[in-house]
């Protein structure tokens, strides 16, 4: 992998892709700029080096085509100069027009520009070919650092490294997602476990089989573990689940149990009366719950079995909450596992987290920068974990 780090590129006009959806009030205001700074050491090293930047993003989902003023990126622009500390151009024109494509041509060193909302070219999430030579004719070497975007085969995010055979590179933040989900992947310290949650099992089939051959443990949380709970003849009362995932259910135990992993089901559950906060709440055995009761977390002895195992392994990957992380009342299980991989770290060990649940309880506890690696891209990071192949990564590495 070619790093970004061992290259100058003064006097280089850079195309980079990044991923600047950042969450707005309804004032425009950007409430969580997490994912701008995480591009700014990209960002930070091409303008030392005294390249000019011409910055690709999307925002929202605009379906019109055109310019739609409400996924306009002129918010990104006013706070991407704060960060980046020099000037920031920036243009609600799109290209074709020739105001893109002169003011790309007159940046000086050290200066950006960023292009209005790439989504508003419909051919952008159809990966068009013209879109994407349109686009490079801009620059003169492109860098993906939109790891959020890797899963997609877009003209920004894959098509437009065609055109830049020899000049096309990874940005730090890319670059650290890769060498981390390799590592995870092909080269993880054992015992290595896995903690997968999420409401439902048909949306981490694919991970659960593509990890059986590579962990030790299988700890399943989450909703999804009532599909398992009800196909082992337990009792759910109105917890979420797949009835026509049981016999799914039973044969991913079936495969553990021939590939030797170790697999763990919650064996007490937090249940409430009603969804909510003010829910009257009893703890139950897991294939023990009444009817019309729901199971809402992971109960006091789950908590403790899984944190023994968490201690006592080399590799971590959490992916999907405990329970229903939402509402407080039912956010211990899922606190209690990230205070668990955070002592785990401080013991050597190596843990990944990704999934907005996960990453939003590591964060809310202040735990982020306690994990080994935190994912970007909810989305890319499952369909790598699935062993599938990212257009985005792949453009890179051809």
């Amino acid at each position: 992998m070619k790093s970004i780090k061992d290259i100058n590129f003064k006097g280089r006009k850079v195309l980079l892709r990044v991923d600047f959806n950042v969450p707005v009030d309804e004032n425009k205001n950007i409430t969580d700029d997490t994912r701008m700074r995480e591009s700014m050491p990209t960002i930070k090293k091409l303008l030392a080096d005294g390249a000019s930047i011409i910055i690709m993003a999307h925002f929202g989902r605009p379906k019109k085509g055109g310019f739609e003023p409400e996924f306009t990126l002129e918010p990104v622009a006013k706070h991407l100069k704060e960060l980046a500390g020099c000037t920031v151009k920036f243009t609600q024109a799109l290209l074709g027009s020739g105001e893109p494509e002169k003011m790309a041509a007159d940046l000086k060193e050290g200066e950006i520009l960023l292009l209005e909302n790439i989504r508003f070219y419909p051919g952008e999430t159809k990966g068009d070919v013209a879109l994407a030579e349109q686009l490079s004719k801009l620059g003169d070497c492109y860098i993906n650092d939109a790891f959020g975007a890797a899963h997609r085969e877009h003209s920004s995010t894959a098509v437009i490294a065609k055109f830049f055979p020899n000049d096309k590179y990874f940005g730090f933040l890319m670059e650290n997602e890769v060498r981390n989900l390799e590592k995870l992947m092909h080269d993880a310290p054992r015992p290595f476990t896995a903690i997968i949650g999420g409401s439902k099992v048909s949306s981490k089939i694919g991970i659960l089989e593509n990890l059986i051959d590579k962990v030790d443990n299988m700890i399943i949380i989450g909703g999804m573990r009532y599909t398992f709970t009800k196909a082992m003849g337990g009792k759910i009362g109105n917890s979420i689940c797949e009835d026509d995932k049981m016999d799914l259910a039973l044969e991913l135990m079936r495969r553990m149990d021939e590939k030797g992993v170790k697999y763990y089901l919650p064996v007490d559950s937090v249940i409430g009366d009603k969804f909510g906060n003010d829910a009257n709440t009893q703890i139950v055995p897991s294939g023990e719950v009444p009817d019309g009761w729901e199971s809402m977390d992971c109960g006091p002895e789950s908590c403790k079995a899984i944190r023994d195992i968490i201690m006592a392994s080399k590799t971590i990957l959490w992916n999907g909450p405990a329970g229903v992380f939402e509402l407080s009342t039912f956010a211990k299980g899922t606190n209690e596992i990230a205070l668990s991989v955070a002592d785990a770290c401080k013991k050597g060990c190596f843990a990944a987290v990704g999934g907005g649940d996960s990453v939003a309880a590591v964060k809310q506890m202040g735990l982020a920068d306690q994990m080994s690696y935190v994912s970007t891209g909810g989305g890319a990071m499952l369909e790598y974990l699935e062993g599938k192949v990212l257009p985005g990564i792949k453009a890179i590495q051809d």
